[in-house]
C-alpha cells in the first residue's frame, strides 16, 4: 500500500489507466475527492462494491414461452428500435448533426441483425413533461443505454446513465432520487435482480418507480409486479413511445 499525504485542490495521478484523483475538500476527520476515469472503468465506494460482490451472481433465465428469439437477438433488436425512434425525432427536429451520429449506429445494428427494420412514418411524438422528469438508464451495453438516453432526452427528460446495478446504487446514494429508474435485468457483476432488491429494501426508496426492460421474460427471473419488484416490465425490443407514454401514465398527473 502506498501512503501519501495531500493537501486541498493537490491530485495523485495513475498515469498507465489514465485516472487522476483530486482532494477536493478536508473537513473534520473527512476528506472529499474527486475522481477522473476513462468512460468504462467503475468507481464505486468499497461499501458497494462489497454489497454487489456479496450477492447472488446472475440468475440464468428460463427459456421465454413468447417467442423463439434469442435473449441476444433481442438486445440487437431493441437498439435498432431504440435507434430508429431517436433518428426520427431528431430528424423532425431539424438535428442533422445528431442525426448523423444515430445513423451510424442504427447502421451498426442493422449490419449485426442483417435482417431489414421497418418503421411506422406515422407515430405520434411523445410530448415532453413539465416539469421534466429525471430517469435513471441501467444497462451494460453502451450502444443500447446511450440510444435510449439520447431518446428520452429528446423528449424533454433529464437522463443519467450506469452501466451496471452497483454504479446505479452509488449513484442513488449519492444523487437526488429520479423519477424513474430503467433497468436491464442480465448485466455482469450486479445484475437487475439484485438491483431491485437492495432498492426495495431501502425505505428512503420507498415508491421509486422501476422499469424493467429485458431480453427475456419475467418469469424466467422470478421478479413480481408491485411495490417489493418492478413497476412494469418490458421486454425487448420494446417500443420507445410506448415506454414514454408508460412513463407519463404513471408519474405524470392528470390535469
Amino acid at each position: 500500500m502506498l501512503i501519501l499525504t495531500r493537501r486541498e485542490k493537490e491530485r495523485i495521478v495513475f498515469p498507465e489507466v489514465d485516472i487522476t484523483v483530486e482532494v477536493v475538500s478536508l473537513a473534520r476527520n473527512r476528506a472529499k475527492v474527486g475522481i477522473v476515469a476513462p468512460e468504462g472503468i467503475r468507481v464505486l465506494r468499497e461499501e458497494v462494491a462489497k454489497r454487489c460482490a456479496d450477492s447472488p451472481g446472475t440468475r440464468k433465465p428460463a427459456p421465454s414461452k413468447e417467442s423463439g428469439l434469442s435473449h441476444s437477438f433481442r438486445n440487437k433488436l431493441h437498439g435498432v428500435t431504440i435507434a430508429v425512434g431517436l433518428l426520427r425525432k431528431q430528424l423532425r427536429r431539424g438535428l442533422a448533426d445528431a442525426a448523423d451520429v444515430t445513423a451510424v449506429a442504427l447502421q451498426k445494428q442493422l449490419a449485426d441483425l442483417n435482417v431489414a427494420v421497418a418503421t411506422d412514418p406515422h407515430a405520434a411524438p411523445a410530448q415532453p413533461s413539465e416539469p421534466k422528469l429525471r430517469a435513471l438508464v441501467v444497462d451494460d451495453d453502451d450502444n443500447e443505454r446511450h440510444l435510449l438516453a439520447g431518446f428520452l432526452r429528446m423528449t424533454g427528460y433529464d437522463v443519467v446513465t450506469a452501466g451496471d446495478g452497483a454504479v446505479a446504487l452509488d449513484y442513488l446514494e449519492s444523487n437526488a432520487r429520479p423519477d424513474v429508474v430503467l433497468l436491464d435485468m442480465l448485466m455482469p457483476g450486479c445484475d437487475g435482480p439484485t438491483t431491485v432488491r437492495h432498492i426495495r429494501e431501502n425505505e428512503s426508496y420507498e415508491g421509486l418507480k422501476l422499469f424493467a426492460i429485458s431480453g427475456t421474460s419475467q418469469d424466467g427471473l422470478g421478479i413480481e409486479t408491485g411495490p417489493k419488484g418492478v413497476d412494469r416490465w418490458f421486454q425487448k425490443p420494446c417500443d420507445p413511445e410506448k415506454l414514454v407514454q408508460a412513463i407519463e401514465k404513471d408519474l405524470v398527473p392528470v390535469a
